[in-house]
């Protein structure tokens, strides 16, 4: 026996030598690969690494296509299976407004009501044309609350957003630029019966000052919506029935802290009581306790979606460090959301139950899809149009717009926009506006005093986009003064005057290009590819930026070549310094448009350019101007700014 166990154990040794002996036949084969074999393996492994990493900073310097990743993660969290939970009961649950509401106290729990049904999967996300096919830019801005008139604050908004629009419609785009007001609410209801008025007469009145305002500031809207219009209704109470369909709407009990400002509930340890013992919120206004039978949306059933879509588009909000406080709000746990009212009646009736009205910002937020045909999602407008490419708004909304939009869009099986921008504040040399304070400025009159376009053009240049900006007078005539009176128009004004005086107003054919012309030129052309970068991101002031490096650089080759001498010692020379100087100064002009469309087209009309689109738009930037051209006698469009003489 001890014979027969010693022999296989020798076999059992010699099988797993046998086992063991191809690996190292193989190792041994390997060392003795020829070395140009070898080599050529690491060559081969050299460029596959090399291939991936230029792939992956090409992907860093273009961009993904928003819309596409937009599309891409709407329509995984569609395809997702929704979780099973209870629908809409017979019997009201009572729920803490902690529990509705992320930012509100807990408060005593009554026992819940068991599920009767599960949800429903989500309807399948109406899907838009390929963004190739479809050529198209929707952008909005927030829709104002009109429960008083527009403050400098609202015009910036709009400005921004405007210009980005043009920016798109001249670079080819079929833009769809939305704003409006938004008007319902219990501060409407509140301010207009301390006016005497009924809320849609304070409406009425205070939405027309909105529109008098876009007229004022020359936005090129191209719809305007207000939130009392019948498609509006009916575009609210079709995404209602669609969440409430997919089993996303219930009914129950809240109670917490709620600011009718904000028209949102906060927690009390996000709360303060002053000295004047009066509670608010982190920004300022007062909280009160509230109570109340309400409808909910269950918001804790697209945690995970959201934080998946926020992962596949990492510019679903910017600037980032937004996308960072709203990742980590929703990583902190989302509660169901408090989605209709009993206690006020200024509002769209939820559909079945017309004792109650939706929650505010469920019918504000529906205005974007309102404007692109909701619900007709079959429709050429919404297929065309949706998603939105982009939703401008401040810092202070964009929580509703980063987490509660996108999550009601999910539930009704909609794609979600593609980015939200939020900017900062304006502050008024420093210190926010405030009526108690006296520093809120109004927008006509800041316009009517210092411009139009030259208004426009400080906030975007001033401002870094997405930051909060101050502004005061001298910031306000330093700019108007250097950069458009002294650096654009006196650059514009000295070359074509010349052009004027010297050779009968007719640009002149240029000779031969010297390094200098060419440098120039160059930097010039260079322009739209800074401009077009700077813009996929929303960096209005870095394309700005980028063109009057131009203007600086046209400025200082003017003054070096020196083409008043030129007229005597070599006319010939000085008739291209003088093509090149207009060349440069109409493609500034033309790149300046969308931020001062009037200004930008009068420097094209003592150009001599046509107006009309294929001489005005990007696309032109691509053929020189025109020698021969005979141009009409030069105007100052920049006037500098002259303080008025005290009385």
């Amino acid at each position: 026996m001890a014979k027969a166990g010693k022999k296989a154990s020798k076999k059992r040794k010699a099988k797993k030598a046998r086992k063991a002996l191809p690996a190292r036949a193989g190792k041994k084969a390997a060392a003795k690969k020829p070395a140009a074999k070898k080599g050529a393996t690491k060559t081969k492994r050299t460029v596959k690494k090399a291939g991936k990493a230029a792939k992956k900073a090409a992907k860093k310097v273009a961009p993904k296509s928003p819309k596409k990743a937009a599309k891409k993660a709407a329509t995984k969290s569609a395809k997702k299976p929704a979780k099973k939970s209870a629908s809409k009961t017979t019997k009201t649950r009572a729920v803490t407004s902690q529990e509705a509401n992320p930012a509100v106290p807990a408060a005593p729990k009554a026992e819940r009501a068991k599920p009767t049904r599960p949800r429903a999967k989500p309807a399948a996300a109406a899907q838009p044309a390929a963004a190739a096919e479809r050529n198209t830019y929707f952008i909005t801005t927030p829709i104002f609350y009109p429960n008083g008139i527009p403050h400098i604050g609202h015009a910036y908004t709009a400005m921004v957003t405007d210009a980005m629009a043009r920016f798109q419609r001249l670079d080819g785009f079929d833009v769809r630029f939305l704003t409006g007001t938004d008007e319902h609410g219990l501060k409407m209801q509140q301010t207009a019966i301390a006016e005497g008025l009924t809320p849609l007469a304070l409406a009425d009145r205070n939405s027309a000052r909105f529109r008098e305002m876009m007229t004022a500031l020359n936005i090129s809207y191209d719809d305007y919506i207000r939130t009392t219009e019948p498609r509006h209704e009916r575009a609210c109470q079709a995404l209602w029935r669609a969440i409430e369909k997919n089993g996303d709407i219930y009914l129950g009990k809240y109670a917490g802290w709620y600011s009718v400002r904000q028209e949102a509930y906060f927690d009390e340890a996000e709360t303060t009581v002053g000295d004047d013992g009066i509670r608010r919120e982190p920004l300022g206004s007062p909280v009160e306790w509230a109570e109340e039978e309400t409808y909910f949306f269950r918001l804790s059933a697209y945690q995970d979606k959201l934080l998946a879509l926020y992962a596949d588009v990492p510019d679903f909000v910017l600037p980032r460090e937004r996308l960072n406080e709203v990742a980590s709000f929703v990583k902190g746990g989302l509660k169901d959301l408090s989605v209709s009212r009993t206690t006020f009646d200024w509002g769209i009736k939820v559909p079945g139950a017309p004792s109650h009205v939706m929650y505010v910002w469920m019918d504000a937020l529906t205005n974007y899809i309102t404007a692109a045909g909701y619900p007709d999602v079959e429709s050429d407008e919404f297929q065309r149009y949706w998603p939105a490419n982009l939703h401008v708004t401040g810092k202070d909304i964009v929580r509703f717009h980063a987490v509660y939009w996108p999550a009601f869009l999910m539930s009704a099986g909609v794609a979600v926009p593609q980015r939200v921008f939020s900017h900062g504040f304006l502050l008024n040399r420093g210190e926010k506006m405030s009526k108690s304070v006296g520093n809120v400025v109004d927008p006509f009159a800041m316009a009517a005093h210092y411009g139009v376009d030259q208004v426009r053009y400080f906030f975007m240049r001033e401002v870094p986009f997405g930051q909060d900006g101050s502004y005061n007078h001298e910031a306000i005539v330093a700019r108007i003064n250097a950069d458009l009176a002294n650096d654009l128009g006196n650059l514009a004004q000295r070359s074509l005057s010349m052009i004027a005086k010297q050779l009968d107003g007719v640009l002149p054919e240029p000779g031969e290009f010297t390094d200098n012309d060419k440098a120039i030129l160059a930097e010039a052309d260079a322009m739209l590819g800074a401009s077009r970068t700077a813009m996929a991101t929303q960096q209005i002031h870095q394309w700005l930026n980028a063109v009057w490096s131009v203007v600086a650089e046209a400025n200082r080759y003017f003054a070096g070549e020196a083409p008043w001498a030129l007229a005597k010692t070599d006319p010939a020379r000085q008739k291209t310094v003088l093509y090149v100087t207009a060349e440069v100064v109409r493609q500034v002009a033309i790149l300046t448009q969308p931020v001062m469309p009037d200004a930008s087209g009068k420097l094209l009309d003592s150009l001599g350019i046509p107006d009309e689109k294929q001489s005005r738009d990007f696309a032109a930037l691509g053929t020189r101007i025109k020698p021969g051209t005979a141009l009409p006698p030069p105007v100052g469009v920049f006037p500098r700014y002259v303080e008025p003489k005290a009385d």
